[in-house]
């Protein structure tokens, strides 16, 4: 089980390896980006990006999906505060393989809630290539081990 102490300024850690499927693409834009470039081929073809490309939206929920599996699962992590910046560098194609690589630059104890601490990333993700398709920078709140929270601490 990972810690907020676990969580060092500028530990890396990488993770996923997610294909990328064109009825995927197709099946999450048609229901949340339903635009013609991420849902006909036709017109996609005929685009600026000249073909199928998956929405940024769904790259971000893969990349959320390869941190669940890549360290949240095996962490007390309490959720996020949020997001603070993403970028999508470049499309996104079916028949790609999508990685991450994370970074942590940052962590906090907030003085109101001693048994929490914050942690913030730099995520990347990349394909098969190592071409970057999306950064992110976000925070996560991490539970401390039980033994590094002091009695003054809780009481305050």
């Amino acid at each position: 089980m990972l810690y907020w102490e676990d969580f060092t300024v500028g530990r890396k850690m990488e993770f996923g390896a997610m294909e990328v499927t064109e009825e995927e693409v197709i099946e999450y834009a048609t229901e949340f980006d339903p635009q013609p470039f991420h849902i006909d081929k036709e017109a996609a073809s005929e685009h600026y990006f000249g073909g199928i490309i998956a929405s940024g939206w769904h790259t971000a929920a893969m990349c959320m999906r390869m941190m669940v599996d890549g360290y949240l699962n095996n962490s007390a992590t309490m959720g996020s505060p949020g997001v603070e910046q993403l970028r999508w560098k470049k499309p996104v194609r079916p028949g790609e393989t999508l990685h991450v690589t994370a970074e942590i630059t940052d962590r906090s104890l907030p003085k109101s809630k001693p048994e929490l601490g914050f942690v913030k990333f730099s995520h990347v993700v990349c394909n098969q290539d190592g071409e970057v398709k999306m950064t992110m920078i976000s925070s996560g709140m991490f539970l401390r081990k039980p033994s590094k929270i002091s009695v003054r601490e809780i009481s305050q």
